[in-house]
């Protein structure tokens, strides 16, 4: 975190007080500072898995609420102790269910919410509200106030200023004290919700905070497929300005895909592609649904009414605008040691041809390694023109992702999720109504 000139240490004070003790804060500051002129953030933050293997004594405290290495490690250690799906990402719920609730007595110190992340500080944010429910089920609501400066030599300056809160209790008072946070964001500044959790968890709370004018980000992959679509498809057709780091994650395959078309000798092939297959880590399947989904509505082609499941391999078909049909097949793979976001992509092949003849046919073959690109090539692959590219992974800590999603928001969603999201969702309707 970029150091930081602090005007106030985050001090517990009754929830009422919040407005005017922050108003006189500002209003006292020598500098005549009233804050920075940029937004307002809102952080779901419950970190179930943290507390718990904090709790447990399995990890080291105090509880951050970030993905720190002891933590995936310790948690992929449960996956195996517990006999889970080798597929099973460390976050993921069925890891926190198996975590024995035998807490230790001493409690660790919870400092969610009293840092900022460097990436998002660099942002200079005007007000960063941190809801921190406890798995402690007698935790009586805490709101901590901190308020902060950068140093000037990282950036700082009199419009660097801003301040944190933080609401820590169980889940009833943390609920009996959301009214605070309506009446602590800036009415002039742009407000964003980061739900950092699972979208499964309590509907009511998200809806709450969701509100209209709030800017949201959230990821599809965690919780339910068909709740994470219906989060992402409701909150699109509102016309709520929606940002999901599932999404952005399918960044580094969409640009490789373009690239791998961009020479105009190739362009050709995009109008005769027969086949798309799509490889995912274990059974989350929203990211493989969201990248098909981008696939078809770039190029035009219309769902058919046709999903079946045959082992691991999702299938349907599309129809191209020359009446062509397009095979899609999503194949869940389960594989060790998984990425902490489940359902991420690994491979994905296309196959092109020309009028149904071998000569001039065109396999593109893009993978998250070379041993995936090898299980693509089969099926008689040499007879084909090969392009094999390897997708390079971007691994950044989600607080990065978050800041990239809040400085290059322009206030509305990507036209290519709006398009995407409905037609993923209308895939996953398919396949349950075949079940």
């Amino acid at each position: 975190m970029s150091p930081q000139l602090t005007l106030q240490t985050p001090l517990q004070i009754p929830p009422k007080e919040i407005p005017s003790y922050l108003k006189k804060l500002w209003s006292q500051d020598e500098s005549e500072n009233k804050g920075a002129n940029t937004f307002s953030l809102v952080v779901w933050q419950p970190a179930w898995i943290e507390q718990k293997l904090v709790q447990t004594g399995r990890i080291n405290g105090p509880i951050l609420g970030n993905q720190r290495n002891e933590l995936i490690n310790e948690a992929r250690k449960i996956v195996l102790e517990k006999d889970l799906p080798h597929s099973t990402s460390p976050l993921a719920k069925e890891v926190s269910r198996s975590i024995q609730e035998n807490f230790q007595s001493n409690k660790e110190d919870d400092l969610r919410g009293q840092h900022i992340d460097s990436a998002i500080s660099q942002l200079q944010p005007r007000r960063l509200i941190t809801l921190a429910p406890s798995i402690d089920k007698n935790h009586e609501l805490e709101t901590l106030v901190g308020a902060y400066c950068p140093l000037p030599e990282e950036g700082g300056g009199n419009n660097a200023c801003g301040d944190v809160i933080v609401l820590k209790g169980d889940m009833k008072s943390l609920k009996n004290g959301l009214y605070i946070v309506d009446e602590l964001i800036p009415e002039d500044l742009p407000s964003w919700l980061w739900w950092n959790g699972s979208l499964d968890e309590d509907p009511d709370l998200l809806k709450y905070l969701a509100s209209p004018t709030r800017r949201i980000v959230i990821d599809s992959a965690l919780g339910e497929p068909s709740r994470c679509l219906d989060v992402l498809q409701q909150r699109i057709k509102s016309g709520q300005t929606v940002n999901d780091l599932n999404w952005l994650r399918l960044r580094s395959w969409r640009e490789t895909l373009a690239m791998v078309f961009d020479p105009p000798n190739r362009r050709e092939s995009l109008s005769n592609i027969v086949n798309l297959d799509i490889d995912i880590e274990g059974e989350h399947i929203v990211q493989g649904l969201l990248l098909a989904s981008w696939i078809a509505d770039r190029l035009g082609w219309i769902l058919k009414k046709d999903f079946s499941k045959e082992g691991h391999s999702l299938k349907t078909k599309f129809e191209r605008p020359d009446n062509v049909l397009v095979n899609f097949r999503l194949t869940q793979l389960p594989v060790g040691n998984p990425s902490i976001h489940p359902g991420q992509i690994i491979g994905l092949r296309l196959i092109c041809k020309s009028n149904q003849m071998q000569k001039g046919s065109l396999c593109v073959i893009l993978a998250s390694e070379s041993g995936e690109c090898m299980r693509l090539e089969a099926g008689g692959m040499a007879s084909m023109e090969l392009l094999e590219e390897v997708v390079p992974i971007q691994n950044n800590p989600v607080e990065t992702d978050v800041a990239l999603l809040l400085e290059s928001s322009r206030g509305s969603t990507s036209p290519l999720l709006s398009n995407a999201a409905p037609l993923a969702a209308q895939m996953l309707n398919l396949l349950k109504s075949q079940k």
